[in-house]
């Protein structure tokens, strides 16, 4: 399984515009919007989850291509790794 961050998504994003999205290269796993709190429009970001080769043809695809206006940005999601000060 692997996570992807999606960047630069238009505020008028939901769910099931992004599902619908990646669905073209397999099944998404899990799917979570960042939303703001108090409007629950889309902060332009999201993450999905799918199988391997799946991801990595999603990825190939969708990166850079334009998306109602701005081009995406779809890259595999590196987690918390690096950042903070952790143990010294």
């Amino acid at each position: 399984m692997k996570k992807m961050y999606v960047g630069n998504l238009p505020p008028e994003e939901s769910d099931q515009s992004i599902r619908e999205l990646f669905s073209k290269f397999g099944t998404v796993r899990s799917l979570k919007v960042a939303a703001d709190v108090f409007s629950g429009r889309c902060k332009g970001f999201a993450f999905v989850e799918m199988e391997g080769h799946e991801a990595r043809a999603a990825v190939q695809a969708l990166d850079g291509k334009d998306y109602h206006g701005n081009r995406l940005k779809v890259r595999f999601d590196a987690g918390r790794g690096g950042r903070g000060r952790g143990r010294r």
